[in-house]
């Protein structure tokens, strides 16, 4: 019970900051366009960070590298054909007349969410420490990309309450999709392995063919050194620094010998020891055992 309320504490977690950022949007649109611009990179950094530092070698810890890896593949193949299809749907609407661009921002952002709320649960399967360095990769991300669906939402003509609620329902759904991801993973449904393996294709799939296009898009060409470039690597040491700390401080358990295993082993007036293999050897009669020594 612990730890679906830790899921269900750190997946509302982000969601609540990017509705920060949305209301901050609203009340002050040029600074929001400059938190997102500073952010953008920090969130690439972040999220590299999370995959391979973190999800990726936890990933292999649990299940087998060919199916984990072949795991981070199919999350960013299926990325990539579901970005391809609302593309093609959206270019096939807009030629009917219609355009339908709002309501697959709206989608996009919700089953966006809903994919964070996976990775997320993946994450929490492992450790406590997995799930709130995965948090943090997730809700840097999430905050610039939040400012961007809302500022495309007023554009297209809606109201600011209805864009209110559409980020609250989208939040919603990452901690729905997290629940359900973990409560799956933790019943043995799917292999936690290969959960961590679509989600860390997924997140890979975000940092490297949205977020970094997107800055160099934004960078400007005359100029060599930049602060885009810097706050990536600030993003991945930060990161990087978390997932040092959250092992050695939170839900950590400290590595147990066979012998300390054996130690806490008592059969009546002895202890057992571990034989070449590591296993605690335990006979069925604890006299037999004393008359051979």
């Amino acid at each position: 019970m612990t730890n679906y309320l830790l899921v269900l504490l750190f997946s509302l977690a982000g969601g609540v900051f990017s509705l920060i950022g949305g209301v901050f949007l609203l009340s002050k649109k040029s600074i929001s366009k400059k938190l997102a611009h500073y952010a953008t990179p920090f969130a690439a950094g972040a999220l590299l960070a999370a995959v391979f530092l973190d999800l990726l070698p936890e990933g292999l810890d649990e299940g087998k590298p060919n199916q984990v890896l072949f795991a981070a593949l199919i999350g960013i193949l299926g990325f990539f054909l579901a970005e391809r299809f609302l593309a093609w749907f959206h270019h096939h609407h807009q030629h009917e007349g219609s355009d339908p661009s709002l309501s697959l921002i709206i989608i996009g952002d919700i089953a966006h969410n809903a994919l964070d709320g996976i990775a997320i649960a993946a994450a929490f399967l492992i450790s406590v420490p997995t799930g709130v360095v995965t948090t943090i990769a997730v809700a840097a991300h999430e905050i610039p990309q939040e400012l961007g669906d809302f500022g495309l939402m007023l554009s297209k003509g809606m109201r600011r309450r209805n864009v209110l609620l559409v980020n609250v329902v989208s939040a919603l759904a990452t901690t729905l999709a997290a629940l359900v991801g973990y409560a799956l993973g933790d019943a043995g449904k799917i292999p936690t392995g290969i959960l961590l393996g679509i989600s860390a294709g997924f997140l890979l799939y975000i940092a490297m063919s949205d977020i970094i296009p997107e800055i160099h898009e934004r960078s400007v060409k005359k100029k060599l050194f930049q602060i885009q470039p810097l706050l990536l690597l600030a993003g991945v040491l930060v990161v990087g620094i978390t997932i040092r700390v959250a092992d050695r401080f939170i839900g950590s358990s400290p590595q147990v010998t066979p012998q300390q295993q054996c130690e806490s082993v008592t059969v009546d007036t002895y202890v057992t020891e571990p034989d070449i293999y590591g296993t605690c050897m335990i006979p069925q009669d604890p006299e037999a055992h004393a008359e051979t020594e």
